[in-house]
Formats: C-alpha cells, structure tokens, sequence
C-alpha cells in the first residue's frame, strides 16, 4: 500500500470523527495514557462493529492497515472536491 501525500492528516480527521462517533454511542473518551496505537484499534474495531466498514483478514489485521482501512473510511466520507483528496 502506497502511502498518500495527505495520509496523516486524513488519518487524523478519521480519528477525530471517530471518537465522535464513538462518543455519540455512548463510549468515554479516552484518557491521556491511552496510546494512538490502541485508538486507531479501537476507532477501528468500533467501525467494523457497526458495519461501517469491512474488517480485515486475518493475516492483514495489523496497525499500519488499520490505519489505512481509516484513511480509506474517511476518504469515502469527504466530498469529491476535498482538498485532502487532491
């Protein structure tokens, strides 16, 4: 997987909406000793949870395609003309 010229900040907007997300169905906020490798987990499995997004095989269920899997989620979510797609 090729890495984007915007990932992390498309990554960072996924996490932003969603932990809104995972805030508006009712889970705490995470706490300050809580790693962003566990977030992205979390944020992850949440999603897959709710059918937002399909889960990962197996064998590729790891945190640098999580994170893609999130960055993929979010890219879906922004309109077409979103500068972070360009």
């Amino acid at each position: 997987m090729k890495a984007g010229k915007h990932d992390t900040k498309l990554l960072k907007l996924a996490m932003d909406i969603g932990m809104g997300y995972a805030h508006k169905r009712g889970f705490a906020d995470f706490g300050k000793g809580i790693s962003p490798k566990d977030k992205v987990e979390c944020i992850y499995r949440l999603l897959v949870q709710d059918k937002l997004i399909q889960p990962l095989a197996e064998d590729k269920d790891d945190g640098p395609n999580r994170k893609h899997k999130l960055i993929l989620w979010i890219s879906k979510q922004l309109p077409k003309d979103h500068e972070l797609l360009n």
